[in-house]
C-alpha cells in the first residue's frame, strides 16, 4: 500500500476521532439532561417511536451502501465522467426511496403506532407528533445520502469533522432550550431535532456543490444500465439491512409489546453507550472503507488483503479499549452519569457492548464483499440467520423470561454470523481463511484474554467506588494498548508502527 494512502487514512482517522471525542463529551451530557427532562416514560416513547421510523430505513441504508460502492469504484478507476452519472442516478433513486418511505410510514407505520405499540393513552397524541417529526427528519437524511457518500468517497473527512462539531453544538443548544421550554417537551424535542436535520442537510449540500463537480447537476438524464445495476446491487443490500433492522429496531418494538416503554428507555441508554464505543471503530472504518473498495477496483488484491487484516485487528482493539472497562464498571458509571437509572439498564449496557466486541472481529469483511458486487447469496444467508432473533426472543418473552434474554439470543446469532461472513468473503476475494483466522480471530482473542486479566483482578478485589472504577479503567486501557502493540500485530506491522511513533522529525 502506498505511503500517501497510509498518511491519508491516518489524517482522516484523526479528524474523525476529534469530532467523535467532542460529540461524545457533549452527548453524554445531553443524554443525561434529556432523560431527566423528559422522564423515563417519555424517553422510552421517543426511542420506540423513533425506532419505528428507522424500521423503514432498510431501503435508505441499502441505497446508501450502493451509492458509496459505485462512487468508490469510479474514483478507483479514475472515471470522472461516469462519476457524475453515478451521483445523478443515486440522487434520483433517493428521491424515489424517500417517497416510498413516506407512503409506508403514513400507512402501515401509522397504523402500527396507534393500534399495537404499548403507550399510555394520555401520551398517544404526543407519540403521533414525535412520529411525524421523525418521519420528516428521516426523509431529509435520505436525500442527504448521496452528498455524504461523495464526501466519504473523496476522503474529505475534515468536512465531516467540522460540520459534525457544528451539529453537536446545535444539538447542545436544543437540549438547553428544552429544559426551559413551556411546551410539551417530548413534542418540542422531536420538532427541534427535525429543524437541526434540515440545517445540516443544507450545509452538506452547499459544501458538495462548491467542492465536487459531480454534485453540480447539469442534466437529469439517466443511464438505464447504470440505474439497473445500482438497483440490482441495492436490492440484495436491502435483504441484508432487514436483518440488522430487526435486531436493532424490531426487537425494540417486540420489547415494547411485552414490557412497555420503560424497557425501551433502558435499551435506548444502552444503545447510546454502544454508539460511543462503536464510534471509536466507525470513524476508523469510515476512513479505511474507501481504500478497500479502491484497491479492489484497481485489482491490487495483496494491498486489499493487508488492509482487511490490519483493519479488523485494529477495529477489535479499538472497541475493546472502551468496551472492557465499561462492561466491568457499568453500575458505577451509570450512577455517576444518570440521576435515574431505569431498570435493566446495567445488564443491557453490558450485553450490548459484549455483542459489539464480538462483532468487531469482522468489521471490514462486509465492505470487501460489497466491493465485489456479487452479494446475493451472502446477503440472503446472513439475513436468514439474523432473522431468527425476533421469533426466538419473542418466544423467551412469552415463556416469562426478562427482556435482556433477547441479547443472549443475539449473542449466539452474532457468533454464527461471524463464521459465515469469514467463509463467504475470504472465498470471494481470494483471502486465505486460515490466515484470517490466525491473524485476526486467534491473535485478537489472545490479546483480549490477556489484557482483561489485570483490570478484572483489580475489579474483583476493590470496593465499588468512582476512584476504584477509574483505576480499573486506566489499568484496562493501558493493558489493551501495550498487549495489542506487542502481541496484536505481525512483526512487520509492529516495526512499521514503532518506527512511525519514534522517528518523527
Amino acid at each position: 500500500m502506498k505511503n500517501a494512502d497510509n498518511k491519508r487514512i491516518a489524517k482522516n482517522t484523526l479528524l474523525l476521532y476529534f469530532r467523535m471525542l467532542f460529540a461524545m463529551a457533549v452527548g453524554l451530557y445531553t443524554s443525561r439532561v434529556v432523560l431527566n427532562t423528559l422522564g423515563v416514560e417519555d424517553f422510552g416513547i421517543y426511542n420506540v417511536v423513533g425506532g419505528l421510523v428507522v424500521v423503514l430505513s432498510f431501503l435508505n441504508g441499502a441505497m446508501a451502501g450502493a451509492t458509496q460502492r459505485y462512487l468508490n469504484i469510479e474514483l478507483g478507476c479514475k472515471n470522472y465522467d461516469r462519476l457524475k452519472k453515478v451521483f445523478t442516478t443515486s440522487l434520483l433513486i433517493h428521491f424515489g426511496v424517500s417517497i416510498v418511505i413516506f407512503l409506508l410510514a403514513e400507512t402501515i407505520g401509522l397504523w402500527f403506532l396507534n393500534v399495537h405499540l404499548n403507550i399510555a393513552p394520555e401520551r398517544m397524541e404526543a407519540a403521533n407528533w414525535v412520529y411525524q417529526f421523525s418521519i420528516a427528519a428521516f426523509i431529509v437524511s435520505v436525500i442527504s445520502v448521496p452528498y455524504n457518500a461523495t464526501i466519504i468517497a473523496h476522503e474529505k473527512m475534515s468536512a465531516f469533522a467540522y460540520i459534525g462539531i457544528f451539529e453537536v453544538m446545535i444539538k447542545l443548544a436544543v437540549v438547553l432550550v428544552l429544559t426551559v421550554s413551556p411546551f410539551d417537551k417530548l413534542i418540542f424535542y422531536a420538532f427541534l431535532l427535525f429543524v437541526v436535520s434540515v440545517i445540516i442537510r443544507f450545509i452538506y449540500g452547499i459544501y458538495c456543490n462548491r467542492k465536487f463537480e459531480e454534485c453540480r447537476i447539469v442534466s437529469w438524464k439517466i443511464e438505464k444500465p447504470l440505474l439497473k445495476s445500482m438497483i440490482s446491487f441495492s436490492s440484495w443490500t436491502i435483504v441484508g439491512n432487514l436483518g440488522y433492522i430487526c435486531h436493532t429496531q424490531g426487537i425494540a418494538i417486540v420489547m415494547n409489546l411485552f414490557f412497555g416503554a420503560t424497557v425501551n428507555a433502558a435499551q435506548g441508554i444502552a444503545n447510546q453507550v454502544n454508539v460511543v464505543v462503536k464510534g471509536f471503530v466507525t470513524n476508523f472504518l469510515q476512513a479505511l472503507n474507501p481504500q478497500v473498495v479502491k484497491t479492489y477496483a484497481a485489482n491490487e488484491m495483496k494491498a486489499m488483503h493487508e488492509l482487511i487484516i490490519r483493519g479488523c485487528q485494529i477495529s477489535s482493539y479499538l472497541v475493546a479499549f472502551l468496551a472492557i472497562p465499561l462492561i466491568l464498571e457499568t453500575p458505577i458509571l451509570l450512577k455517576v452519569w444518570l440521576k435515574e437509572v431505569p431498570e435493566y439498564t446495567i445488564i443491557f449496557v453490558r450485553l450490548v457492548l459484549l455483542l459489539s466486541l464480538f462483532d468487531s472481529f469482522t468489521t471490514l469483511l462486509g465492505t470487501a464483499k460489497g466491493a465485489t458486487g456479487n452479494i446475493k447469496i451472502y446477503q440472503i444467508t446472513l439475513t436468514l440467520i439474523g432473522l431468527f432473533h425476533l421469533p426466538f426472543s419473542a418466544l423467551f418473552f412469552y415463556w416469562g423470561y426478562p427482556p435482556y434474554y433477547a441479547m443472549y439470543v443475539y449473542l449466539v446469532i452474532v457468533l454464527t454470523l461471524q463464521i459465515f461472513r469469514i467463509f463467504f468473503v475470504c472465498n470471494a476475494i481470494g483471502l486465505s481463511k486460515s490466515l484470517f483466522f490466525k491473524q485476526v480471530v486467534l491473535r485478537c482473542g489472545l490479546v483480549l484474554a490477556i489484557a482483561i486479566c489485570l483490570p478484572l483482578y483489580i475489579h474483583c478485589i476493590v470496593t465499588p467506588s468512582l476512584g476504584n472504577s477509574f483505576l480499573v479503567a486506566v489499568s484496562s486501557m493501558v493493558s489493551i494498548a501495550i498487549i495489542s502493540l506487542f502481541l496484536g500485530f505481525s512483526k512487520e506491522d509492529r516495526s512499521k508502527l514503532l518506527y512511525k511513533l519514534f522517528n518523527r522529525k
